[in-house]
């Protein structure tokens, strides 16, 4: 085969790994695939991966049964290895993906690692004793996903890495309060055993919805924190992260307007509100380039350390 034939047929076979990873990504989370439309092409087709490679892991504890996601955790974490060493990978085209983004933006091997170590949380039906250790969990399967597109985007200030990893326990913390009753039926409970009044009972928490508003307003305070630090990301994707950081505290609007009724069934943001959100992230940040001072914004809290 000629040069120019094996680049082709390189670039066909890049192009037809990045198009699966976009349809994961679609299938899975359509709040962040339309966040994902506002970013730079190359950043989008990385991202992707990033996000394809994590669901699989999410999915290998998931959506299988316990024993199963037990024995799932030694093979995940070969796949960090195989993320960071030299032995060549054969017939999996979406880990070869993830090598290539991991060496391209030299992601550190913590961040993967960690994820996979919340996964093990999930897959042994772990249980929260105080929010310090839902916090943890919350680290581990969100904040590294979001530190890990951060250096996909090129951010890697201390400051920058911090606010992202407030947003992802935001992020996730919101998850915890909309999937109660979901998470139950699989056998979990991620809502601190400290900060409920009575027992679970066969049907599932009881009186979830104090606990729920609480954990809410934890993930409100954060998000808040977080702004400063999207407001240091490169223009694009400053508009696709707010856009993502948008969509995900309205969840926690809806359900408090369900009056945290989290066992009446799903809450869910729909897509006029979605795009219409996506707007005004647009408008937030077209509006900071013309702001000469971001560093004090008097309606953002300061800045705590959160992740363990």
């Amino acid at each position: 085969m000629s040069d120019v034939a094996t680049h082709h047929a390189r670039v066909g076979s890049a192009r037809e790994r990045t198009a699966g990873a976009h349809a994961v990504l679609r299938h899975h989370s359509k709040s962040f695939a339309l966040a994902a439309k506002f970013l730079p092409a190359a950043i989008r087709d990385d991202v992707a991966v990033l996000y394809a490679w994590c669901r699989r892991v999410d999915d290998a504890v998931d959506e299988v049964p316990s024993r199963e996601a037990v024995r799932a955790i030694p093979r995940l974490l070969a796949e960090v290895d195989a993320l960071y060493d030299e032995r060549p990978i054969e017939h999996d085209a979406l880990l070869l993906a993830m090598r290539r983004v991991v060496r391209r933006h030299r992601i550190p091997r913590t961040y993967p690692l960690e994820l996979v170590r919340g996964m093990e949380m999930d897959a042994r039906r772990i249980t929260y004793a105080d929010l310090g250790q839902l916090r943890l969990y919350c680290w581990r399967v969100a904040s590294t996903v979001g530190l890990m597109v951060c250096r996909v985007m090129g951010v890697d200030s201390p400051d920058a890495l911090r606010r992202a990893a407030q947003l992802g326990i935001a992020m996730q913390l919101t998850n915890v309060c909309r999937d109660v009753a979901e998470d139950w039926n699989r056998g979990r409970l991620y809502l601190p055993a400290s900060m409920m009044t009575e027992p679970p009972s066969p049907h599932g928490p009881t009186r979830p919805g104090p606990v729920v508003a609480t954990l809410l307003a934890e993930a409100d305070r954060l998000y808040r924190a977080s702004d400063l630090g999207i407001a240091q990301l490169p223009f694009r994707c400053r508009v696709a992260v707010r856009t993502a950081r948008l969509v995900y505290h309205a969840i926690g609007e809806v359900i408090a307007e369900r009056g945290f009724d989290v066992m009446a069934g799903r809450a869910y943001v729909g897509t006029l509100r979605k795009v219409w959100l996506a707007g005004v992230a647009l408008a937030q940040s077209v509006v900071e380039v013309f702001r000469r001072d971001r560093s004090h914004d008097p309606i953002l809290p300061s800045v705590h350390e959160v992740s363990p």
